[in-house]
């Protein structure tokens, strides 16, 4: 039975000190399900966490809810977002909710303090209590919040699963992931709106779908493209400038989507070239969840996704030179450093995709 496998090592002088494991499903290419590589698990089951506000957004994309709106791509790559709470994402997010008639109360996903370094030191130094806007999902429920308004459905259970948002977003997601609806493990997530698990093989192949949507409807692909296509131009919308996600996305040069995940997921999709190709989706999933750090100048990072979503676009060979030394301050190899300037020791990806 297969098993996750390490993804990372970190080394303090010569012995390893630690090891984190993994599962990825790599390759889903075309919408055929075709399994081309994978490393531990490919059937592993595990929560999308935010991974999934890419699809959580297809309903409302696919049925003309940005037009309806009149969201741009800045907008509706924050409804796909993980924001770190900038000031460009709560301006965004309150623009959003303006054109939407739609109130900062209204969401249900209550608020926590900003990841943003310089937000965060506004609010330690004013003293301020962080509001709903200020969630790193507010920009997803905005959306979903903007879909019930449009559809004059109900808003105060809008994160219900039996809700007809909820139920859209459900089928999309299984159609996408080629899995049933009842197949799919349902959960609550940190910030209230429902969450699924399935495979690493299933989400990859919805990434893989989203990103190369050449065989889906006129009107789930427009929307797939339209999806990407704002992830891609605004990627700083999606988390933040100088964050793992977003500067992928920029050295990807539209080819790229990223969209991590809390707990240790990551979907990553490669757009096709040309219309000859095909597109690529992986999943994977760190074990340990890749708990984030914040170092001295309140900047958050993790440790582990961004080396081993670097080894994966290495082994792809999809980034050339120039764009890895751009991403050199990720990984996919690092010294570790101490507070005095001390090298210490290293970490580096472990693991060959088969």
């Amino acid at each position: 039975m297969p098993v996750s496998l390490p993804v990372l090592e970190v080394t303090r002088g010569r012995i390893v000190e630690s090891i984190h494991y993994g599962s990825i499903a790599r390759h889903l290419k075309d919408s055929d399900g075709e399994l081309i590589a994978s490393h531990g698990d490919p059937q592993l089951v595990a929560f999308l966490r935010s991974s999934a506000k890419p699809f959580q957004a297809l309903p409302f994309v696919e049925r003309g809810g940005a037009e309806h709106f009149g969201y741009s791509l800045r907008e509706l790559s924050l409804a796909c977002a993980s924001h770190m709470g900038a000031r460009i994402h709560l301006d965004t997010v309150a623009e959003m909710q303006k054109k939407a008639g739609i109130e900062e109360t209204d969401l249900q996903c209550g608020g926590h303090l900003p990841a943003d370094a310089e937000m965060l030191r506004e609010f330690i130094r004013e003293n301020k209590k962080p509001t709903n806007n200020v969630n790193n999902c507010s920009g997803k429920h905005t959306a979903m919040l903007a879909y019930a308004r449009m559809r004059e459905e109900p808003i105060g259970n809008y994160l219900d699963i039996k809700h007809p948002i909820q139920q859209d977003i459900l089928a999309a997601l299984s159609e996408m992931c080629g899995i049933s609806m009842d197949k799919v493990e349902l959960g609550v997530d940190g910030c209230s709106a429902p969450n699924f698990a399935m495979p690493l093989y299933n989400a990859a192949l919805g990434m893989a779908r989203l990103c190369d949507p050449h065989d889906l409807s006129e009107k789930r692909a427009a929307a797939c493209k339209k999806i990407t296509s704002a992830m891609t131009a605004h990627p700083e919308m999606i988390s933040n400038h100088g964050e793992f996600d977003c500067e992928l996305m920029k050295s990807g040069e539209g080819r790229v989507v990223s969209k991590r995940g809390a707990e240790g997921f990551q979907i990553i999709g490669l757009v096709p070239e040309t219309p000859e190709t095909r597109g690529i989706g992986i999943a994977y999933k760190v074990i340990d969840g890749d708990a984030s750090r914040i170092n001295d100048a309140l900047e958050s990072s993790s440790r582990v996704r961004p080396a081993v979503t670097l080894e994966i676009l290495r082994q792809l060979n999809v980034l050339n030179e120039r764009q890895l030394e751009r991403l050199t301050e990720f990984g996919p190899q690092k010294d570790l450093i101490n507070h005095a300037g001390l090298i210490t020791g290293k970490s580096y990806p472990v693991f060959k995709l088969a």
